[in-house]
């Protein structure tokens, strides 16, 4: 199923569902609903910073250590 589909909410199909989440959870526990959300947003983002800089961290290392047994083989055969 295609996901540009699946989130093709139109106006009327958004109002449904906005009165839903103020009927569920009501207005006083929308905007601790919306902290928790922005909370676990960014929590992910730095999570995922984390892994980024580490993966480059790791393939620095891995192009370091191949260019020093490079250099060294290449001063052997010397």
């Amino acid at each position: 199923m295609n996901t540009i589909l699946l989130f093709n909410f139109l106006g009327p199909e958004m109002l449904v569902i906005l009165f839903a989440i103020l009927l569920l959870f009501g207005g006083k526990k929308i905007p601790e609903l919306m902290r928790g959300i922005g909370k676990g947003i960014r929590e992910f983002n730095a999570a995922r910073a984390t892994v980024e800089t580490e993966l480059k961290e790791g393939m620095k290392d891995a192009e370091r250590r191949e260019l020093e047994e490079k250099s060294k083989t290449a001063k052997e055969e010397q």
